[in-house]
């Protein structure tokens, strides 16, 4: 068994404070046990990191499952509004139209209601077109298409003084699939996509210095891909 977390990545870009992807959320009825009726103290850690809701400008949206959405929205009043009231939210508009048109169980029914619906009840949801080569949303930020886990699922790149981060949403769930690309996940909507996708991705990435910021890559969770003589290695940040 594997042992994942699940991250926000707050940045600063352009003079904009941007959320990617919002975790679980707090007091969410969930059929996972684990993610079920939580109470912790995420929007605490947002605004000690200088995140506060009201300051946040952007929030990015890797794809739309549970536990990438669940702070898109908090309950006031008995009624879920979304969380960071300023901002826009961003998706692809692949990801968006796949589960309009899609058959969806209870409990991903349920997570839209509170969780992506409010935002587009509040007028606060923009579905991006993203390219084969990506499409820049903010200064340096750049929404990557990595399909296979969801049909609209991106990665982020972001480009600072020369150098280059790429967050990985889903497209990479553990540093285990640096080496085996192959190891897929049972939430993966096109198991064969996701990995030819991820195997592409990293290849990519290897050897070109990129700190890879794992979505839900346990501690230390930023890294660099590297290749030697047995292939693709993970080299976690100082190691």
């Amino acid at each position: 068994m594997l042992r994942l977390a699940s991250h926000s990545f707050g940045v600063s870009a352009g003079g904009l404070r941007i959320l990617v992807d919002t975790g679980i959320g707090n007091g969410k009825q969930r059929a996972n046990p684990a993610w079920h009726g939580l109470r912790t103290g995420y929007l605490d850690r947002l605004a000690e990191a200088g995140f506060a809701p009201e300051s946040v400008d952007l929030v990015v949206l890797t794809h739309l499952h549970t536990d990438h959405v669940g702070w898109n929205t908090r309950m006031d009043g008995g009624t879920w509004v979304p969380t960071f009231p300023h901002a826009r939210y961003l998706t692809s508009r692949v990801e968006r139209e796949f589960w309009a048109g899609c058959a969806m169980d209870e409990p991903r029914r349920q997570m839209f209601r509170d969780s992506v619906l409010p935002v587009e009840d509040a007028g606060q949801l923009d579905l991006v077109d993203v390219p084969a080569d990506g499409t820049e949303v903010a200064p340096g930020v750049r929404l990557v298409p990595t399909p296979g886990h969801t049909p609209g699922h991106v990665a982020v790149r972001l480009d600072s003084g020369g150098q280059t981060a790429l967050i990985t949403g889903d497209c990479v769930h553990h540093p285990v699939q640096v080496p085996r690309p192959d190891i897929t996940s049972c939430a993966d909507v096109d198991p064969a996509l996701a990995e030819s996708t991820r195997r592409d991705l990293l290849t990519s990435l290897a050897g070109t210095g990129t700190l890879v910021l794992g979505t839900h890559f346990p501690p230390p969770t930023a890294g660099q891909v590297v290749v030697d003589d047995e292939g693709l290695r993970w080299v976690p940040i100082g190691s």
